[in-house]
């Protein structure tokens, strides 16, 4: 491009004293890599795209499915079925299409993860797992990345900026200092659980290309040392300030301490010997002597109608537990992760006498695998 239409394209933020051409030339210059082509990630990917970051790495393995539309606003109806990273990357090249853009349609993870990190100037963390944003991280600090941080749950999101070079040997705190110790997979519920407002990523993604477009260009102050959290039901913000923890000292020192790690394994428990599959569910429902019991809550959707159970959410369980007198019972919700945790529950009350258990994917994952069949 011409360095005309150069400044015709990028004119409205290089009229901006504090940016200018000077700023447009460093976002120009930048790699950017863009970890998730989600919620987060397309706002993320629009928002730098357009503004005119020349490279833009994007990295995820997922397939666009119905459930993504809501707030995934990069895709539509028609790319339902294909690879999310090569629909955004084609949508995008018609935004900008002297932006460079890289795909990634892997999995990231310890053995790839830190040779992909290593092409790029910054990194933004667009995961919604605690075991990527923890292994993102290590590797961020291993190969002095600074990496933008944003997650949403239900209608709260968060964003903050960390590992941040002041120079040579000095840097900005990192997610560890804020957040020390990995918690389990059934801790904390995901977006699939929880749920989420469909435009509360498209907040937070904006945010975090706004911090993002600040590091790259030098102007204002970015999150750096805070944590800014956002409650779309009350329009509500809040900067906390948390310093470097020497918690944060379980970091890997090394590549070979990092290959080591066990990012996914600290995120599994025990708990997981206490899952059956759709197929041996479907079976053991036949049985006269079990209870499947619904833990989600009860505004909680699909429906099931297709076999009998009882419903009792997550939150009243443990004050029933004394009630269900079962041979077998097996717990269900929408992804699994909370009835992994009622079984887990369940099992150590009826100190294993009754076999208790949880459905693996939930009825979302049952509900899909049963439909297949039908056609």
């Amino acid at each position: 491009m011409n360095s005309e239409k150069l400044y015709e394209r990028y004119q409205r933020q290089i009229l901006l004293k504090e940016f200018g051409v000077t700023g447009q030339q460093k976002l120009l210059q930048a790699k950017v890599l863009v970890i998730g082509a989600g919620g987060l990630g397309c706002p993320v990917l629009q928002y730098l795209t357009a503004a005119g970051i020349g490279h833009i790495g994007i990295v995820d393995n997922d397939m666009v499915s119905i459930t993504n539309l809501h707030r995934q606003i990069l895709f539509n109806t028609n790319d339902i079925g294909k690879s999310k990273v090569s629909v955004a990357a084609n949508k995008l090249r018609r935004v900008n299409p002297d932006t460079e853009l890289k795909e990634y349609n892997i999995y990231l993870d310890k053995n790839n993860c830190l040779e992909i990190i290593n092409d790029y100037d910054v990194i933004i963390d667009c995961t919604d797992n605690f075991a990527s944003r923890y292994m993102i991280n290590d590797a961020c600090v291993l190969k002095r990345k600074p990496l933008i941080y944003g997650a949403v749950n239900r209608f709260e999101g968060q964003v903050a900026v960390f590992n941040v070079n002041r120079n040579e040997k000095e840097r900005t705190a990192n997610y560890r200092d804020l957040f020390p110790v990995q918690p389990e997979q059934t801790e904390v519920l995901n977006c699939a659980e929880a749920g989420v407002l469909g435009v509360l990523p498209g907040i937070i993604g904006s945010m975090q290309s706004s911090e993002a477009i600040k590091l790259i260009s030098g102007i204002g102050k970015p999150l750096t040392n805070q944590l800014l959290t956002y409650n779309a039901l009350n329009n509500q913000f809040f900067i906390f300030k948390y310093e470097q923890s020497s918690k944060s000292e379980i970091t890997p020192r090394n590549e070979t301490e990092f290959l080591k790690m066990n990012y996914e394994d600290v995120c599994v428990t025990d708990n997981f010997q206490f899952e059956i599959d759709s197929e041996k569910f479907d079976s053991m429902v036949l049985q006269s002597k079990l209870k499947v019991i619904d833990v989600r809550e009860l505004n909680e959707l699909p429906v099931v109608t297709e076999f009998e159970h009882a419903r009792i959410p997550m939150s009243e369980l443990k004050n029933n537990l004394n009630e269900l007198a079962a041979d077998t019972i097996i717990f269900f919700c929408q992804t699994g992760i909370r009835s992994l945790k009622a079984a887990a529950m369940a099992n150590e009350f009826f100190e294993n006498k009754n076999r208790c258990y949880s459905l693996q994917g939930g009825i979302v994952s049952w509900k899909k695998i049963h439909e297949k069949q039908l056609i």
